[in-house]
């Protein structure tokens, strides 16, 4: 009896000594649980360039156009690159004019397919397959109703600065229409068109391939605009009369 006894009490600390291990491993994993996401709290704490939390990809759309911009398909994207190099090199070093270009490419094509289905008969062969082109209505729709929803939101924005509601907003949009104004007087709109083309297809690639090295400096000057900013706004904007509340509120019932 006493062996029996013995030995079901060095069942019962076994059981229980199981227990306290059990415990202890769910208490361990529970704490790292709530360290992932303090890990996680920090890794979304890192600065990324203009604020962006989602990846270079999804920010220019995630389709074929955020192909095109990051070179995911090469051949496409040295295409388009090229094709717009071809076009500024005639507009604007060889000085062609797009009317010209046009029926020049016209009377070409249409003479050739000419020749060609007339030719045909005479040497035994099948004339040339024209395929009947037309413009589909529903993306023509789409593309216009996504344009006038840009254009408008643009016109509400401008109407918003104007308003005299946000002085920020304004600066900065008067410091940009400066700097273009500037730009324009350096060159055409088919040369900035061209630059901004090569810079879309240049920049975001690099930025992915170096995001890690370009994160930090871009916070650093970020930084130092805020700094610059706060002293601007202390000496400066804080001095200017603002209108009261009342009048603000007014218009917007108003709106």
């Amino acid at each position: 009896m006493s062996d029996h006894e013995d030995k079901h009490e060095e069942s019962l600390l076994e059981k229980i000594s199981e227990k306290v291990k059990g415990h202890d491993l769910s208490s361990s994993s529970s704490d790292s649980d709530d360290d992932k996401p303090s890990e996680s709290s920090m890794k979304a704490k890192v600065f990324r360039l203009f604020g962006r939390e989602r990846p270079v990809h999804d920010v220019f759309g995630g389709g074929k156009q955020a192909d095109i911009f990051l070179w995911r398909n090469k051949k496409i994207s040295a295409g388009a690159l090229g094709v717009a190099t071809v076009i500024w090199v005639l507009f604007e070093l060889l000085e062609y004019h797009l009317l010209t270009l046009v029926c020049h490419l016209l009377i070409l094509a249409l003479a050739l397919l000419f020749l060609w289905s007339n030719a045909a008969t005479f040497i035994h062969k099948s004339p040339p397959r024209i395929p009947e082109v037309q413009i589909p209505k529903d993306p023509v729709l789409e593309f216009a109703q996504a344009l006038r929803f840009e254009i408008n939101r643009g016109f509400a924005v401008l109407r918003d600065i104007a308003s005299g509601r946000d002085l920020k907003k304004f600066l900065s949009v008067i410091a940009s229409l400066w700097v273009l104004s500037i730009v324009g007087s350096w060159c055409n709109f088919l040369t900035l068109f061209y630059i901004v083309f090569v810079l879309l297809h240049t920049l975001p690639v690099l930025y992915e391939k170096y995001e890690d090295k370009v994160d930090p400096l871009s916070e650093k000057a970020w930084h130092e605009i805020k700094k610059q900013y706060a002293v601007f706004d202390a000496k400066v904007l804080s001095k200017i009369p603002k209108r009261p509340l009342k009048e603000k509120e007014k218009e917007k019932k108003k709106d």
